[in-house]
């Protein structure tokens, strides 16, 4: 049994080359034996993952959680006036928060966690080499037809009417309604959407040249697990931002809710407590390089 009242967690300060200030948090367990950088998918603030982020501190590792600039308490300001940009999360926002752990890691492996988009965009990060494996959970392209069929008339309804709606009205996504998730910068919105319903997603954009990026210097093993339930990140649709790293040694992890212990994971359920069981499977990989059982090499 895990005792959480060794993990110390405190609220950090970090800054971005740019001088944008975002907000972390650091969890520091006893003897730690690596460092873990969790790095958030859309809309969701850092708080959403303290509780894995607790659990693996306590296992033995520093944990560093972190807002996207925009998002939760790293927002603030006219967010219909943003210039914030999607790729602005793993260029800067990431950079900056690998930079910070690998100083505090002082010598110990730095790894990453990455939830959805946070897994999508390690090859934005300057600085990705510093991480020597990095784990994905619920990563997936955000192809629409790579998605579950029946997500697709909710996500053509987000991306063309309610999305569209409140951008002319607001000027931004609001939270709340159809979204769940933090309010989002309207250039996010229409960078995700513009990726989102094109087959190639991102790359064409990486190709151009739009977007410097670190894709094809990635080079730390990844594992991605890809869960049955969920309607967003598909086997297919993990496959495919696997493929965006080309250098990597890649294995993909199949998992059913029942397999784990619960009744049902969907996009973001990996996180929410009593999640212990896929957590230890991570910890397992992140600190000891032990593939779960049923990884599949890609």
């Amino acid at each position: 049994m895990l005792d959480m009242r060794e993990v110390a967690v405190d609220d950090v300060p970090l800054t971005t080359e740019d001088g944008t200030a975002l907000a972390g948090t650091f969890y520091r367990g006893a003897a730690p034996q690596v460092a873990i950088l969790i790095s958030a998918g859309t809309g969701y603030p850092r708080r959403f993952y303290r509780h894995a982020a607790a659990y693996l501190a306590a296992r033995g590792a520093l944990v560093l959680s972190y807002d996207f600039r925009g998002i939760g308490d790293s927002g603030g300001g006219d967010l219909a006036a943003s210039e914030i940009d999607y790729p602005d999360w793993g260029r800067l926002d990431m950079t900056a928060a690998l930079s910070w752990l690998a100083q505090e890691a002082e010598g110990l492996p730095l790894t990453t966690l990455g939830h959805s988009v946070g897994g999508q965009f390690v090859g934005f990060a300057q600085n990705n080499t510093l991480a020597v494996r990095h784990a994905f959970v619920a990563v997936g392209s955000g192809y629409w037809r790579l998605h579950k069929p029946a997500n697709w008339p909710l996500e053509l309804f987000w991306w063309w009417g309610y999305g569209s709606y409140c951008l002319a009205r607001y000027g931004f996504i609001p939270a709340g309604g159809i979204w769940g998730g933090e309010a989002l910068p309207p250039k996010v919105f229409r960078t995700w959407r513009r990726w989102s319903c094109r087959r190639s997603y991102l790359l064409p954009d990486l190709v151009s040249g739009k977007y410097p990026h670190h894709y094809d210097q990635v080079t730390a093993p990844m594992c991605s697990w890809c869960l049955s339930d969920d309607p967003i990140a598909t086997r297919a649709a993990s496959e495919d931002t696997l493929s965006y790293y080309s250098r990597a040694e890649k294995h993909l992890a199949l998992r059913t809710p029942a397999a784990l212990g619960v009744k049902k994971l969907g996009h973001e359920g990996a996180f929410r407590k009593g999640r212990e069981a896929l957590w230890a499977e991570l910890w397992d990989w992140l600190a000891e390089g032990a593939l779960p059982e049923r990884a599949v090499a890609k």
